[in-house]
This record gives structure tokens, C-alpha cells and sequence, in this order.
């Protein structure tokens, strides 16, 4: 067995790992709640599943171009403007096969052995991996519940190094749900400028599941002068429920995108074409169910955070966005030793989460709402028994 220097510097995802583990739990007559997954429960809107039928009565099967159809680059630099604020001609704008294979292109195409990438902790488990494939050195700027997972343009100058080449920001945010509000990516923009190396990574693609009662912020529509260094990532796994689709989209300078689609006509080649043509549907169709599934999880993170709450010795902020809880289990650390521990015991007694370490976070747990209600009361009734 052979494994290079680049794989063993990364760990399997620890979500889909407990994600399959449930799976197979079921499948042997286990009776198990899943909410280790971040996977909208709701339907496909049927106009995008119209969209991907038609496709294949066309006969759409063939080989498009690597970087997506331009009919798709038109649809996505609409959805860019429309629900972002970002303008971008279609010359920079790229298609993936889902939001996560479009960063790992962006890092690998521009991380050199030894650069720092900043990012910020809980983060999605697959942003240091990603980054340590590359070569890079991941720097964690770490925030806290008590200050909602946010941190300062001050914390983020104080990590910034020499050999500093990105940053990532991801808001709302997985696995806490926090939102940057816009006078901090304001000050954030101040900061970039004057570190004119650094790059960031936008990962927007939960921007339509915001609490708030404000618009989505986004650092390229705030910062339009600091543009020529951001890559903004989108998509329609989590605002369409097209997660199986595997169609992400992202905008930035025109040289990062064609760095991007090289890269990629060697990997995967182009994105599926029946998912392309679903997915201008999604861009370019009805947009009004949005708000429904938007007020949808409002109302299961109600749920979720009354009932952890209400659990001695867990708790949890409110998440501003997202479909996500981070959840302190700190005082029940002297029982089960550690988090992964928890786990596995929570687990046993029907349910599935993905412990805090799994995230860069420690002492706890997230929980994703993204199920429906029924569910949740009863997962979150087991959680409260498996704990007492």
C-alpha cells in the first residue's frame, strides 16, 4: 500500500463518516434519527426536476464545456447579481461539480508549500483538509458562542502573516450558523487593504437561509475596489434541495476562474449536463418558495434551540442562519471524557450529530434542523434521555 504525502496529510470527513454509519445502523433494523447531514428535506421544486427531464428528452448528454454550458454562466451570473449584489461578466464565472469541488480548485491552483490560510473556527470540516492537500498551513481564528461564533477585523489582523494568501469566510455559517453582519466585512475590507496578498474565499451558498430580517452581506458587493481578489462560492444544494445535483458556481477574477476550469478540464471534466440545465432552471425560475422553506427553519431552529436549551448540561446560541446548532456540551465532559465519546453514546440511543472536533471546535456537538419537525421533537427527546 502506497499513499502519497498529500493524502496522508488529510483526515476523512467526519460528517459523512457518521452520516454513513447511520445509514448502515438503519439498514441492519436500527432505529436512528439522522441529523449529522447538512440535506434539505424538502422536495426539488418541481420546475427544476421539469428542467432536467426535458434535458434528457433533448438528448442533452453529451460533453459541454469544462467550465459549464453558457447558458448556465448567464443563469448564474443573474443569481450573482440578483440575490448577491455582485456584478461579473460570465468571463468570470465558473461551474462545478457542487460548491466544495469549485474551493478545492482554488486552493490547489494557487497554495504554494508553506502559505497560511486563515480560517475561521468552527469551520465546515472540509476547509483545513482542503488546504492542507494543497500544501498550505492552516491558521484557526477562533471564536466563541458567547460572542455568536463571530470574530473582530481586529482578530483577524492579528493572524495575518507574512505568508498569508487567503482567508475564508463562510456566512451564514456552517456548523454555527453565524452571519457576518456588514459593518464587519466592512472592516474586514479595511483591514485586506492593507495586506494587498491576502485573497478570500466567500462561501455564500447558505446566503438564502438568513434570520436576521436583514439582506444578505457579501464582502465583493461591499468591497467592490478589494473584487480583483475575491472568489465568491455559490450554488443550489441548499436553496434548492438539489444537493444530489452536484452543481456549484463560483465568481471571481478572471484569472483565478481559468486557473480553476484548468485544473478541472484534468479532474472531472465538465459538470453534469442534465444537473446544468436543472440548475438554470433553479436560477432562473419561480424564486418565491424561498421565503416558505426559509420560515420552515426558522421555526425547527426555534424548536431545536428551546429543546438543548432546556437539557441540563447542554446549550446553544441561537444561529442567525443556516440550518445548523453548535452545541456546548462542556459540562458533561467529566462524564464521557471527550466529544467523539458523546457521540458514539448519543449514537446508541438513536441519533446521529457530528461531535465539535470534527469542526476545529471541542466540548460539544452540531445538530442539523434541516429535518422535519416530528423528527426533531423525538431526536431531541432521545439526546435529553441518552444525557440524564
Amino acid at each position: 500500500m502506497h499513499v502519497s504525502a498529500a493524502l496522508s496529510r488529510i483526515a476523512p470527513s467526519q460528517t459523512t463518516a457518521m452520516t454513513d454509519r447511520a445509514t448502515q445502523l438503519r439498514e441492519a433494523g436500527r432505529d436512528v434519527i439522522s441529523l449529522s447531514v447538512g440535506e434539505p428535506d424538502f422536495a426539488t421544486p418541481p420546475h427544476v426536476v421539469e428542467a432536467a427531464k426535458a434535458a434528457l428528452d433533448r438528448g442533452d448528454t453529451k460533453y459541454t464545456p469544462v467550465g459549464g454550458t453558457s447558458r448556465l454562466k448567464q443563469a448564474a451570473a443573474l443569481h450573482f447579481a440578483r440575490d448577491l449584489g455582485i456584478e461579473v461578466p460570465t468571463s468570470q464565472v465558473t461551474v462545478s461539480a457542487g460548491g466544495k469541488q469549485a474551493i478545492f480548485h482554488a486552493m490547489l491552483a494557487t497554495i504554494s508549500e508553506g502559505d497560511e490560510v486563515i480560517v475561521p473556527a468552527p469551520w465546515w470540516v472540509s476547509y483545513p483538509e482542503i488546504v492542507r492537500f494543497a500544501g498550505g498551513k492552516v491558521v484557526p481564528l477562533h471564536t466563541h458562542a458567547d460572542h455568536n461564533f463571530r470574530f473582530t477585523p481586529a482578530d483577524l489582523e492579528a493572524q495575518i502573516g507574512p505568508r498569508t494568501l487567503w482567508l475564508l469566510l463562510n456566512s451564514p455559517g456552517n456548523p454555527t450558523g453565524a452571519c457576518l453582519p456588514a459593518e464587519t466585512l466592512l472592516g474586514i475590507g479595511e483591514v485586506l487593504r492593507h495586506h494587498p496578498r491576502v485573497m478570500v474565499l466567500s462561501d455564500d451558498i447558505y446566503a438564502p437561509i438568513n434570520y436576521t430580517g436583514g439582506a444578505h452581506a457579501t464582502l465583493a458587493n461591499l468591497c467592490p475596489d478589494l473584487a480583483d481578489r475575491i472568489l465568491t462560492i455559490s450554488g443550489v444544494s441548499k436553496s434548492h434541495a438539489m444537493t444530489g445535483f452536484r452543481i456549484g458556481v463560483a465568481a471571481g477574477p478572471e484569472w483565478l476562474i481559468k486557473a480553476m476550469e484548468r485544473l478541472q478540464s484534468h479532474s472531472s471534466g465538465n459538470p453534469c449536463s442534465i444537473s446544468q440545465a436543472a440548475a438554470v432552471a433553479a436560477f432562473e425560475g419561480p424564486q418565491d418558495f424561498l421565503a416558505q422553506w426559509c420560515e420552515r427553519f426558522r421555526a425547527r431552529r426555534d424548536l431545536v434551540v428551546g429543546a438543548i436549551n432546556a437539557i441540563p448540561g447542554l446549550s446553544t446560541p441561537v444561529p442567525d442562519g443556516a440550518f445548523y446548532c453548535m452545541v456546548n456540551a462542556a459540562p458533561l465532559m467529566e462524564r464521557f471524557g471527550d466529544d467523539a465519546a458523546l457521540a458514539l453514546h448519543l449514537l446508541d440511543h438513536g441519533v446521529a450529530i457530528v461531535p465539535a472536533s470534527a469542526f476545529g471546535g471541542k466540548d460539544g456537538f452540531r445538530i442539523s434542523f434541516a429535518a422535519d419537525e416530528a423528527k426533531l421533537v423525538e431526536a431531541c427527546r432521545r439526546i435529553a434521555e441518552a444525557v440524564a
